[in-house]
């Protein structure tokens, strides 16, 4: 079941070319790694960005965990 986060996606857009990095906050499953990775995502895809323009890291598994780091997560990123 998809809950709608209208409101949520709304902010995202209006603030996605402020040159502000995006932090999203809430409690554990509660929907932030799904607005961001699927409706976000979805949006900018449907908008013409390239899919190799989007960079999706999850760092609370231990797959990335070194990317917790901030130096490390901008040379990743960069």
């Amino acid at each position: 079941m998809e809950i709608k986060r209208d409101a949520y996606l709304e902010q995202l857009k209006i603030r996605k070319d402020n040159g502000m990095i995006k932090i999203i906050t809430g409690i554990r499953r509660c929907g932030k790694s799904f607005l961001l990775f699927v409706l976000f995502k979805k949006y900018l895809l449907e908008s013409g960005v390239d899919n190799d323009h989007i960079i999706e890291i999850a760092l609370d598994g231990i797959e990335n965990e070194e990317l917790r780091d901030p130096k490390k997560c901008y040379q990743h990123i960069k």
